[in-house]
């Protein structure tokens, strides 16, 4: 069993239906996804819990590729509001909801390995080659962050994609060492300088797990579709996810995902009439 730790709201679904649908075509061994969630509404109205309804449809997706699969979600409000609530990096780069995987060490059942992947990237490959590196020695394991490793420190990683060795953590006390900073300081990239900064032991990985600078490339196990640097025709930066199909085709010029993502639109289709 594959274990997936997702996070995000209401209106994730898009995110989360295209990347388990990516994942699950691919991916033999059966997933369990755990998507974390919250009602953060005092915040901005649109902070809804993902619903029951989407986890369902969600659930019924990844069965449909292996009965064995599964999605659940878990509601850490409280946990959120105890842990980081009015805090100093509640209105971060991203939404609150990137702090949640921080929180990880603090909900009962969660694995002692599981990987952690932002809701906004795709699987061009079976994940297993990833999920099965040996991280036993490590708190977790990572790719280099595209732009932060040339600007903030060699080794500083992109914390998109993080295949975290949870009973390493809990020993090292990574992520209650990275909520204590959170609550006393305004970081720049709040989660990912938390868990960065206090790092005693990662595993670099190879950028073929988390690329986050081209598409089309055949050893991509993961593309991740954040936010990119183009120079042309002027520099400039573009933020296109994977959902918005046909600015992938026309600005990204990425087809490597076509089948998913034309499976996507039909189980999105199937959703929208039945709830």
């Amino acid at each position: 069993m594959i274990n997936i730790l997702f996070a995000g709201n209401k209106t994730v679904f898009d995110g989360a239906l295209s990347e388990i649908i990516s994942i699950t075509n691919k991916t033999k061994e059966p997933v369990n996804c755990i998507i974390l969630t919250m009602d953060l509404t005092r915040v901005k109205e649109e902070f809804l819990p993902i619903t029951d309804e989407q986890i369902e449809f969600l659930n019924k997706v990844a069965k449909s590729k292996n009965e064995k699969n599964q999605v659940e979600k878990i509601d850490v409000t409280e946990l959120y509001e105890k842990e980081f609530g009015r805090g100093k990096n509640e209105s971060a780069y991203c939404t609150p909801y990137t702090l949640l995987r921080l929180l990880a060490d603090l909900i009962p059942n969660i694995p002692d390995k599981i990987l952690y992947l932002d809701i906004d990237m795709l699987a061009q490959k079976d994940i297993s080659t990833l999920y099965n590196i040996d991280i036993s020695n490590y708190e977790y394991a990572a790719v280099k962050e595209k732009y932060g490793s040339k600007i903030i420190r060699y080794d500083y990683i992109n914390a998109g994609m993080l295949l975290l060795n949870m009973k390493k953590i809990k020993e090292t006390k990574l992520f209650e060492k990275g909520r204590e900073m959170l609550r006393k300081r305004k970081l720049l990239f709040a989660d990912q300088d938390a868990i960065f900064w206090n790092t005693t032991s990662k595993l670099i990985l190879p950028r073929i797990y988390n690329e986050q600078r081209k598409f089309n490339c055949k050893d991509t196990v993961i593309c991740h579709f954040s936010k990119r640097l183009w120079l042309k025709p002027y520099p400039h930066t573009e933020n296109i996810k994977q959902w918005q199909i046909q600015k992938v085709h026309d600005i990204y010029k990425c087809h490597a995902f076509d089948n998913d993502l034309n499976e996507y639109v039909k189980w999105r289709e199937i959703f929208n009439e039945t709830y």
